[in-house]
């Protein structure tokens, strides 16, 4: 790992970590948590430069955050961040499993090691940081867990062009649920969070606007779409929640 961003400890702040929080909705979620007083702990795997840029604007605005270069589909590399932000700032009250690589390709021209990849990094990692930080969690009793899947893999469709992915997101409400029920009796809610289509930076937008007539609501939705859901899911007002997917799509995917 190669932290890249830091600022001394203050054990006594809530402190979130956050997969993916280099750039798109994780960023946006960063943010926002960051201006309401949380310690962020981004971790990326390739967006060194948006990283760095992420964590210098929360660090810029007087609010701590570092960001670790880290890939959680390897279980010895999540146990190693975990212990490297509990070990700095004492705790971590919050995980936001927000990483989710793509790619499109027919399911009978998908390689070995490709459809591998699928799941190596949409769902490995929320099992491997899910069990990393529960038992901190369990002894505060207190906790959160959100986990982004997709707006339509509860319906387990049929996908030839994204299949691994898929599945993969199906297999992230399903763990979900499961880390909920086990985990309820601790005080700590899991959830799941599926978006549609949102304008993140991560599709292009000639992509995006042409999918607007199969949204019901009529237009894409904004990042700050993700982090309105997000904020809710983490506040004491949701103590009740958990095992829940809330679908993030206008509509779409129904």
């Amino acid at each position: 790992m190669d932290e890249v961003t830091g600022s001394p400890p203050q054990l006594n702040r809530r402190v979130a970590l956050i997969t993916g929080g280099a750039r798109g909705i994780g960023r946006a979620i960063a943010l926002d948590l960051a201006g309401e007083g949380w310690d962020v702990a981004l971790c990326f795997r390739t967006s060194r430069r948006e990283a760095e840029e992420t964590a210098a604007a929360i660090t810029g605005a007087g609010q701590r955050a570092i960001a670790v270069q880290c890939d959680v589909s390897d279980p010895a590399a999540a146990e190693a961040l975990v212990g490297q932000v509990e070990r700095d700032w004492g705790r971590i009250d919050a995980l936001i499993n927000g990483a989710g690589p793509y790619h499109r390709i027919n399911l009978l021209e998908e390689s070995v090691d490709g459809w591998r990849s699928m799941f190596d990094h949409n769902l490995h990692p929320v099992f491997y940081l899910g069990r990393l930080v529960a038992p901190g969690m369990q002894r505060r009793r207190w906790g959160r867990i959100i986990s982004f899947s997709m707006a339509n893999a509860d319906q387990q469709i049929a996908q030839t062009e994204v299949t691994a992915h898929y599945i993969a997101k199906v297999g992230v409400l399903v763990l979900t649920r499961s880390l909920a029920k086990q985990l309820a009796p601790h005080g700590i809610t899991v959830n799941a969070i599926s978006p549609g289509f949102i304008r993140s930076g991560s599709a292009p937008e000639a992509e995006l606007a042409a999918m607007v007539k199969r949204i019901p609501a009529g237009y894409l939705g904004e990042t700050a779409d993700a982090v309105a859901v997000t904020r809710f899911l983490l506040s004491d007002g949701a103590r009740y929640v958990t095992g829940a997917n809330i679908h993030l799509s206008g509509g779409w995917g129904m």
